[in-house]
């Protein structure tokens, strides 16, 4: 049962918990980390590690959505970018990542006022279908009418429609809105869409047919969401209320599975590890792999949110470089903060609670530990 606390008296707020809030408690029985599987699979489509690279351009280029593939992820390739406005767009990657702090978002904002062009949509998917890896691409809500035909031509295995908040029932006075239910059973290819951060909205999303729900909103590492337009939702919490919704959807369906995927937020392996362990099916990551010495980004990271043209909800913020791809996905680690061999951990944290696949490491124990204690 939720708990309500009351505000004022004239509002209540539902209280839920961040990933941070939440820790995962070990059980009788243990087993070898060698022995679990870290696999997942969505439509026909299946991947040794449960991890998306988040389709942003200091995380995902043509090159890295390559090596992601070969390593057993999915790179998820933002068909907004600038690998999508620029034929070549590493002098540009390469003067973002070197603005000064208080130049950066106005000339961002600049940068990605370019037209998206979509003959190099068609160019850069070839490029990752030729590399024998899983394409994914994503787009906007607003911009999906506009290009998805394109994207399919161009031979999508994956199609992700990704915003701030998407839902199932937009309107809109001034223009028709993209009718997702339709769009869907319209398409040859599965569908992942998100953000939603509740049981009704992801509920509705799961009966459009999508075959992934992205989960989380306003969290990210280069997120201002929360700042500009008040709008969060604490994960642990959001991706149970999906995770409950795509159980009571499995019901209603007569046993359809949606993925459930949580994007945002994962800034650490222990972060990555609990988001699985609170019903995620896999995990999109964006801070993380910006960090690899591979990422685009050369050490810096932002997403769509800082190109907004009027109200900008995100910045560009400095994460460093850690080690190659590889390294943050299989390690070895060398130091103790979270950074480093992610799937290491997951292993480790299956091992330590008894499960051997992901699925049923969804049901762990977990205690509530406000503000980390």
């Amino acid at each position: 049962m939720s708990q309500e606390i009351e505000i004022g008296l004239g509002k209540k707020g539902r209280l839920a918990y961040s990933l941070d809030d939440v820790a995962i408690v070990p059980s009788r029985r243990t087993r070898d980390p060698e022995d679990v599987s870290t696999s997942w699979q969505v439509d026909a489509y299946e991947f040794d590690v449960p991890v998306i690279g988040a389709p942003m351009d200091s995380v995902t280029s043509p090159a890295t959505a390559i090596a992601m593939g070969k390593l057993g992820a999915l790179g998820v390739l933002d068909l907004e970018g600038l690998w999508t406005r620029y034929e070549d767009p590493e002098p540009l990657l390469a003067e973002i990542a070197d603005l000064p702090a208080d130049k950066a978002t106005s000339r961002i904002q600049e940068i990605y006022a370019e037209p998206v062009k979509p003959e190099l949509i068609t160019e850069r998917l070839h490029e990752i279908r030729d590399a024998g890896v899983t394409v994914a691409g994503a787009l906007s809500p607003q911009r999906t009418q506009q290009f998805y035909s394109t994207v399919l031509e161009a031979g999508v295995d994956l199609f992700v429609i990704r915003g701030t908040v998407v839902s199932a029932e937009h309107v809109s006075q001034d223009h028709e809105p993209l009718n997702l239910k339709k769009f869907i059973y319209d398409l040859d290819v599965p569908v992942i869409v998100g953000g939603a951060a509740n049981y009704t909205a992801a509920l509705h999303l799961m009966r459009t047919g999508a075959a992934g729900v992205l989960v989380g909103f306003g969290g990210g590492a280069v997120s201002a969401t929360r700042k500009t337009i008040g709008v969060h939702a604490p994960m642990a919490t959001a991706i149970a209320d999906v995770a409950e919704a795509r159980r009571d959807y499995m019901d209603e369906s007569g046993g359809r599975y949606v993925q459930v995927i949580a994007d945002g937020g994962m800034g650490d392996s222990g972060s990555f590890v609990k988001a699985l362990a609170m019903g995620a099916d896999a995990v999109m990551l964006g801070a993380p792999l910006a960090r690899a010495t591979e990422a685009p980004g050369h050490g810096k990271h932002w997403g769509s949110e800082a190109r907004h043209q009027t109200l900008p909800r995100g910045f560009r913020t400095d994460v460093g470089t850690v080690g190659s791809l590889e390294q943050i996905l299989f390690g070895p680690s060398h130091q103790a903060d979270g950074q480093v061999n992610y799937i290491g951990a997951l292993r480790r944290a299956m091992a330590s609670t008894g499960y051997v696949d992901v699925k049923n490491f969804q049901r762990c124990n977990v205690v509530v530990t406000p503000y980390g204690r």
